[in-house]
């Protein structure tokens, strides 16, 4: 009798534990999936806020370094506007962060105070965050 109610134990444990992994594999899907429409529905691309002719010289100042990414920027500052503007901003910062990290610093903290977290540049914002603290 003490081996079918020890039988009957394992087997039960077993049937529960199948479940809760079955369970915890669809948890882990549905996460997953939700964090791959949210990255790929991001472009910076579709952001609004800069003219679409200024976008090959955006990519080529990008392109040539932080410094002529710098200029492009201080060129064109007052042309382009939030969301994209913030995530050109950040782009920057990003660039200049080894060489000159506390301007890297200033840009992002004029980026963040700027940036309600109803943008849609927001989630950049934060996912950037502890990169420059």
């Amino acid at each position: 009798m003490t081996k079918l109610i020890s039988l009957l134990i394992v087997l039960v444990v077993l049937f529960c534990g199948y479940h809760f992994y079955k369970y915890w594999v669809q948890v882990r899907d549905q996460e997953e999936t939700k964090l791959k429409v949210q990255t790929d529905a991001f472009r910076p691309e579709n952001l609004p806020g800069l003219p679409t002719e200024l976008e090959p010289s955006l990519r080529g100042a990008m392109d040539k370094g932080s410094t002529a990414f710098a200029a492009w920027l201080k060129s064109y500052e007052t042309v382009i506007q939030d969301p994209r503007k913030a995530w050109i901003e950040l782009e920057y910062a990003k660039s200049i962060a080894r060489e000159n990290p506390a301007e890297a610093r200033e840009v992002y903290a004029r980026v963040r105070s700027r940036i309600k977290e109803t943008s849609p540049a927001w989630p950049y914002v934060k996912a950037l965050e502890k990169a420059f603290q």
